[in-house]
């Protein structure tokens, strides 16, 4: 999801200016972020960051798990160079500090530790000694492998490059990150950085010898001079005043969201996950587009609301609680650099009462806006300062999230190469059932990632068949009221079911068919 600044642009006037005045404190001050300034170098080592530091926290509780990964991969065909590769690596490392630090503690306390060099290797693996029909299956094989590898945060680099070779004109790249140093943003700074690099280093430039070759800017910060600046501005009033709006929406004790699930919830939250793919029809996606338009709010609260609905249908509930996560990269400095700036927000909605759809909006949009004005408070603090019981079967807070990407992650360009994604299945998620949806010319395309220790795939294929079905009744009805939704949803999942079982019956009375066809056959 963009960050505040692109949300707030995003808004008329009068609503810009209406968020504008909820960043004021209680004595009407506006409360400006300070800049961000470079620390002294003397020591190597500096506090973490407040989403760093959760994350510590979850890898000392349950070590060597690759549920943080992140992990990409692609397909490079045409000649590649690969020393060219491994140098626009290292000087991705030399810009950015973060990629070449880890993490220990100091009497008690976590700090990261940044290495002064680059120690980056480019593992190269070479397949072509297996016969030709073999290598695809090893690639997917590896990959799969290397996507669910942990990190051990105190000695191992936090990046990993790996090069498949099938041929020398076919190579596969894995590129795998822990979440502590990167986020969704990060990745599309990171193979912006390399494409430009690797353009220049084929061209025999150097980045930073000659200002007028330079295809990168000087970076005026490292991440480690934001965790600094974080720890020291919020504080004090600054935390005061976001603390207050969070504890006033969220109360002292926030529901939990009862998703009827396929199998018991185990004692231990796991992380076994797959994914389902979404793709919405361009003429829905459009008349969704023309709906927010038409009320003047931003697509991701169209989406919340309706999926805020859909959760109502399936639990009961009136009081929904979701997550989301927020680029937070709301000063120029940060833009541009490789780290974990993205945070969580905690949106709760109140759907009692039988309102229209266009009045559960309105909810949605005055409480998404007031979570927006105070994206800054680090989930973690809002966790410690809400102090909930905490399950070891559950996360806290919220179990269930909605993502909308609207900024698209750039594609790696390399001269003389083609480049495609390669699909590897997502085998660990974070949270019973996300919803991450994407935004593009072509319309809404996304995946739901849910725990399979949970859910069956035919209840999330039906969930999100569900989900689609009552997109359709609310960009053509939007005046209906929840009650006519839910029936709506109701008449809807009865088809689905009566579809399904014709559907399976069908296919028992076909083997029946063939089994006897078989046996009649016989002499």
């Amino acid at each position: 999801m963009s960050d505040l600044s692109q949300k707030i642009a995003a808004l008329t006037p009068g609503k810009r200016q209406l968020l504008l005045q909820r960043l004021h404190n209680k004595k009407g001050e506006v409360l400006l972020r300070s800049q961000i300034v470079p620390q002294s170098r003397e020591s190597n080592s500096f506090p973490l960051s407040f989403a760093q530091q959760r994350l510590w926290f979850l890898d000392q509780l349950q070590p060597g798990h690759s549920a943080y990964n992140i992990f990409q991969s692609m397909r490079l065909r045409g000649w590649l160079n690969v020393a060219v590769l491994e140098q626009s690596f290292n000087e991705v490392m030399k810009r950015h500090e973060i990629l070449r630090t880890t993490f220990t503690t100091v009497d008690g306390q976590p700090i990261q530790v940044i290495a002064p060099t680059p120690t980056f290797r480019l593992l190269l693996v070479d397949l072509q000694e297996l016969p030709k029909d073999k290598r695809e299956a090893e690639v997917l094989r590896l990959a799969d492998k290397e996507a669910q590898h942990s990190f051990n945060l105190a000695k191992d680099p936090l990046l990993r490059v790996t090069l498949l070779r099938q041929s020398e004109t076919d190579h596969a790249l894995l590129l795998t990150m822990h979440h502590i140093i990167s986020d969704g943003w990060s990745i599309g700074v990171l193979i912006c950085e390399i494409a430009a690099l690797y353009e220049a280093f084929s061209h025999g430039k150097s980045s930073l010898r000659h200002a007028t070759l330079t295809p990168l800017p000087k970076l005026s910060i490292q991440y480690a001079d934001f965790a600094v600046w974080q720890r020291q501005w919020l504080q004090g009033e600054q935390l005061e005043t976001q603390l207050a709006y969070w504890k006033q929406q969220l109360g002292d004790s926030l529901p939990t969201l009862e998703l009827p699930t396929d199998r018991p919830r185990p004692r231990i939250q796991t992380f076994s996950g797959a994914r389902e793919s979404l793709g919405l029809p361009k003429t829905l996606s459009e008349k969704l587009k023309a709906l927010n338009q038409r009320q003047g709010i931003t697509l991701f609260m169209i989406l919340l609301a309706a999926f805020q609905t859909l959760l109502f249908w399936y639990t009961g509930q009136e009081d929904i609680v979701v997550g989301t996560d927020i680029a937070n990269r709301n000063q120029a400095e940060t833009k541009e650099l490789i780290g974990f700036f993205a945070n969580q927000l905690v949106l709760r909605t109140d759907l009692s009462g039988n309102p229209t759809f266009l009045e559960l909006l309105e909810r949605v949009r005055e409480m998404t806006l007031e979570a927006y004005a105070h994206q800054d408070l680090p989930f973690d603090k809002l966790v410690d300062a809400l102090n909930p019981k905490r399950e070891l079967n559950r996360s806290p807070l919220f179990q269930v999230k909605l993502v909308l990407e609207n900024t698209q992650t750039p594609s790696l360009e390399l001269p003389g190469l083609t480049i495609n994604s390669l699909k590897v299945e997502n085998k660990t998620v974070q949270f019973d059932l996300l919803l991450e949806l994407n935004e593009t010319e072509q319309g809404l395309f996304g995946v739901w990632e849910y725990n399979t220790d949970l859910f069956d795939t035919a209840s999330i294929v039906q969930m999100s068949r569900n989900f689609e079905a009552l997109l359709g009744k609310i960009a053509t009805h939007p005046q209906a009221k929840l009650n006519e939704l839910k029936a709506f949803l109701s008449e809807a999942d009865k088809q689905q079911n009566l579809t399904r079982e014709e559907a399976y019956q069908s296919t028992i009375q076909k083997k029946l068919r063939n089994v006897k066809r078989r046996a009649n056959s016989r002499p």
